[in-house]
């Protein structure tokens, strides 16, 4: 199944794939979700790094990372305390994303949107005024449901407004915007760790205020999902709503996909165990491992040597600026590569082609760390050889972000039932979060022990997950979310899951491209 699939009615007819302006404003306004996703990834690091920070809420931290004068850079000084505080966002972000399912099932997309949005907000001004570790774990809490709630319904939005051919790239957005967001904070943290005073913390902190607003208010504006609608009883108004997003009357066979969809979805009383069922294994697999896949590519060790790399070159005190300003405009420039290559050439493509880029990028650059540093850890670098660590850095980062940085996000977005779309989201979000917790307080310790060989270990799961991908990812352009059911039927690992019975479509003439 490495073709792509073209969904057609019995009649043979092609669903309208037009963009209209309303649907990519809708889109364009829905993806600044990831706004807040991306600059806490961005400013959190940053803020624990400014020494006003530490000293008002890690004063012990402070002290031993100052008298720690070790030039080990397998070593550096590790705080499971610190590092909790970073990632206790990821542990409320995967609690809230089982509530946001029921939001987002039972209130609609949007509502789920501005609810993320209106407790993001919150928590960035609790945090900015924070004089307390109470109110600075509050507000970080509260970060972490805003996340869980609009990484669970972003997605889901794009995959179901967006037209089948040109889905990938509407759903793309989101990925767009966590690395604009990411390269935003950077810059900020490295203007206000200047300001004099230090206060600066409290405005990078503050200034998270700023993309919550964007999506808070923009949720308001935007219009329900005809998915969305129709699963809440309002068929008219889906369809009006479909002529629209469509910007055609010529709709009827892709509402009745809908209205089927809605059919079956009505005789589920709980999603969350119905999910478990045998027909449902291709999903859950999915929502489970992709999600697990994309914390182990190893993105988190790349991203930590970036500034020792930039330091070894001239840059001296911006190391950390240009690594994060170079690193963060390979992130957004190749998502854009993602956007305009999703639908044309496939998910399969991407994924392959991004996995293999990778593991030659870590064992290049993990057999370069090694001579640098040896198993000492202590660097003795040329300037004619750090360079090319670097540019392997970028070609890294450059395969992460057109293939499992946003694939990550959309196939697992677009290739649930209606019945189980809420909560087969919510898993995938719970298990990013999960594992994002787990690599990133074990990440130091791991570096500390397995030294150079992290590259290594971390090229192995590239490969296991590049593996998993030919064998038993088909390939989901172009074909419409309630007509997935197709896609696994024909696969020849997952068509023995799914029974004749179980497949309910109002069109079921599928042609292999």
């Amino acid at each position: 199944m490495a073709g792509g699939v073209v969904a057609k009615a019995s009649g043979g007819k092609d669903y309208p794939g037009n963009i209209t302006l309303f649907v990519f404003l809708a889109c364009l306004v829905a993806a600044t979700g990831g706004l807040i996703f991306g600059y806490d990834l961005g400013i959190s690091g940053g803020v624990t790094a400014m020494d006003p920070f530490l000293l008002k809420f890690f004063p012990s931290v402070y002290k031993m990372e100052n008298e720690n004068h070790s030039t080990n850079q397998y070593c550096k000084f590790d705080s499971q305390m610190l590092t909790l505080f970073t990632s206790s966002l990821y542990v409320a972000a995967l609690v809230a994303s089982f509530f946001a399912s029921t939001v987002t099932r039972v209130f609609g997309r949007k509502w789920s949107m501005f609810g993320g949005g209106i407790t993001f907000l919150i928590g960035s001004a609790i945090n900015g005024a924070a004089e307390n570790m109470f109110m600075l774990i509050l507000g970080r809490l509260l970060l972490g449901v805003g996340v869980g709630f609009a990484n669970q319904s972003v997605p889901v939005y794009l995959s179901e407004m967006a037209p089948a051919r040109l889905r990938g790239m509407l759903n793309i957005g989101f990925q767009l915007m966590i690395t604009i967001g990411i390269l935003a904070a950077s810059l900020i943290n490295y203007s206000t760790a200047k300001i004099q005073g230090g206060w600066g913390w409290r405005v990078s902190l503050a200034l998270a205020a700023v993309p919550a607003g964007i999506i808070t208010l923009g949720s308001l504006f935007l219009p329900d999902t005809p998915n969305s609608l129709i699963e809440r009883g309002h068929k008219d108004k889906a369809k009006e709503m479909l002529c629209k997003i469509r910007g055609t009357e010529d709709i009827q066979m892709e509402y009745d996909d809908m209205l089927t969809a809605s059919e079956e979805a009505k005789k589920i009383q709980h999603p969350w165990s119905n999910i478990l069922k045998r027909k449902y294994r291709p999903q859950l697999t999915m929502a489970i491992l992709i999600p697990f896949f994309q914390q182990l590519t190893g993105i988190n060790v790349i991203m930590f040597y970036a500034p020792v790399l930039f330091k070894t070159i001239g840059f001296e005190d911006d190391a950390s600026l240009m690594s994060a300003v170079i690193t963060g405009l390979v992130n957004v420039f190749a998502t854009f590569v993602s956007i305009v290559t999703v639908d044309r050439f496939g998910r399969r493509m991407l994924f392959l082609q991004g996995g293999i880029q990778m593991l030659i990028c870590q064992i290049v650059v993990g057999t370069m760390i090694a001579v640098m540093f040896g198993t000492s850890g202590v660097a003795d670098v040329s300037m004619s050889y750090a360079p090319w660590v670097v540019a392997f850095i970028c070609v890294y980062v450059a395969g992460f972000a057109w293939s499992w940085g946003p694939l990550g996000w959309l196939v697992p977005s677009e290739i649930f039932s209606l019945e189980i779309r809420s909560a087969g989201q919510s898993i995938t979000v719970s298990v990013n979060m999960f594992f994002t917790f787990i690599i990133g307080q074990i990440f130091l310790t791991m570096l500390c022990h397995m030294k150079f060989g992290l590259f290594y270990f971390f090229g192995g799961w590239v490969v296991i997950m590049t593996v998993f991908i030919a064998l038993f990812l088909p390939e989901t352009k172009n074909v419409p979310i309630e007509e997935m059911i197709l896609v696994w039927k024909r696969h020849w690992f997952w068509g023995e899951f799914i029974s004749d019975d179980d497949v309910h479509v109002a069109n079921d003439m599928v042609t292999i491209a």
